[in-house]
């Protein structure tokens, strides 16, 4: 098994950098995650979609789409790509400490 060091936290990781476990994740790691992947600082918008996703995650037991991000996030389509250019479900959910979101590549 892979593992990282994030935050001065060891965590084991699939072969693509997501967490095995969710809940080695905290903000500090999710911070040192976002600039590995180039998003640089996490403004609240970024939070809003990490919280979402995350709670949207404990509720429902699956990682939320994009079009669930838009309607019961309240975020829309063109910001979650701003926010997360080059696939906002996949970044966001590395972010947030999830696995790989379903029909991801």
């Amino acid at each position: 098994m892979a593992t990282k060091t994030y935050a001065g936290k060891t965590v084991e990781v699939d072969d693509e950098g997501f967490l095995k476990n969710m809940d080695d994740w905290n903000e500090d790691i999710a911070k040192e995650i976002a600039g590995e992947i180039g998003l640089g600082e996490l403004t609240e918008m970024h939070w809003k979609v990490i919280n979402f996703m995350r709670n949207d995650f404990k509720e429902k037991g699956q990682i939320p789409t994009i079009r669930r991000m838009k309607n019961a996030g309240g975020v829309p389509t063109k910001d979650l790509y701003d926010l997360f250019p080059g696939g906002p479900a996949k970044k966001a959910a590395l972010v947030a400490g999830l696995g790989k979101p379903q029909g991801c590549v």
